[in-house]
């Protein structure tokens, strides 16, 4: 049953699946499991029961797109220009925004191969830890004071205006930190990814903001508890894969009793992360063109969709 509110039409999981036809998955088990979060369940049958509709919405959404650009030119009598089309996935920590960014892009480059598709996280436009600790703001890591916002934009306008081989700064999860001198390339694509809890944020000091931008826009979406939950199982895991690698930034939680580390998990939480989720992260999910709802075990259980 297709339900409707003031801004959005609500799909139900079983309304939404029959929106497109069924398509031989691209995906094996194994590649699933290579592409999703750490500790994201989501199944083959998630995939084609939620992506591929909305893989197959994007693509009516970009030829729409293709076609004003071309529209666009011939009335201003310009030459042709390849401007991307940007999608933008936003969401908690821990809510699987990466997973569902890397799935969007598998999807897109197996479904569409003559499409050049690339994905990018903001977390390479945090400032380094080091600026963070000078400013005093290290505990505030992913608020959006801890964004180098003026390169962020730099770069999103590079990426509109069809700038060639364009470098983004590196973020290791492992270190924690921004990598120096290294850097991911974004080389003119057809659709440009981009993933981070931060993209329909609004700062109150800048005249233009990541989502101006966009050309559409997704927030993954479910209850601030379950996020805890799997923000803490995230964790737990995290101190498994780093308890022999002494460079990992989590080894020295990894060394600490369980107990102990799962107290100063849960108060990162209560202290960074879930204040950050209420103030500057939730009260943007009314941006987005669609919003994706999960429910126990990252199961997605309803889908969101703008009706304007």
């Amino acid at each position: 049953m297709v339900e409707e509110d003031q801004s959005y039409y609500r799909f139900l999981k079983d309304d939404w699946k029959k929106l497109a036809p069924e398509a031989k998955l691209p995906l094996s088990s194994q590649q699933l499991k290579a592409i999703k979060a750490l500790n994201d369940r989501i199944s083959l049958q998630d995939v084609q029961d939620i992506y591929v509709p909305l893989v197959h919405l994007l693509i009516k959404k970009f030829r729409s797109f293709q076609a004003w650009q071309a529209t666009k030119t011939d009335f201003l009598d310009l030459p042709e220009k390849r401007v991307p089309f940007v999608i933008g996935i936003s969401g908690s920590v821990a809510v699987g925004k990466s997973t569902t960014a890397r799935l969007l892009q598998v999807l897109l480059t197996n479904f569409f191969p003559k499409l050049h598709s690339q994905l990018i996280t903001t977390d390479g436009f945090l400032f380094p830890n080091a600026e963070l600790e000078k400013r005093g703001i290290l505990d505030r890591k992913g608020f959006p004071e801890s964004y180098d916002m003026p390169s962020l934009l730099d770069f999103m306008g590079a990426v509109k205006n069809g700038q060639a081989r364009i470098q983004v700064p590196l973020y290791s999860h492992q270190s924690y930190d921004i990598v120096p001198g290294k850097f991911e390339t974004v080389d003119n694509p057809d659709i440009l990814i981009v993933e981070g809890i931060n993209v329909l944020q609004l700062p109150s000091n800048q005249t233009i903001y990541i989502s101006d931008f966009f050309d559409w826009s997704v927030y993954v979406d479910a209850d601030p508890e379950l996020i805890e939950k799997w923000f803490l199982e995230r964790f737990g895991i995290l101190l498994d894969t780093a308890f022999h690698n002494p460079e990992d930034y989590y080894y020295e939680f990894a060394q600490w009793p369980r107990q102990k580390a799962f107290a100063e998990a849960r108060k990162v939480w209560e202290s960074v992360d879930l204040p950050n989720l209420d103030e500057f992260i939730l009260p943007t999910r009314s941006r987005a063109n669609l919003i994706l709802h999960k429910v126990e075990h990252h199961a997605m259980d309803a889908v969101y969709l703008r009706k304007y």
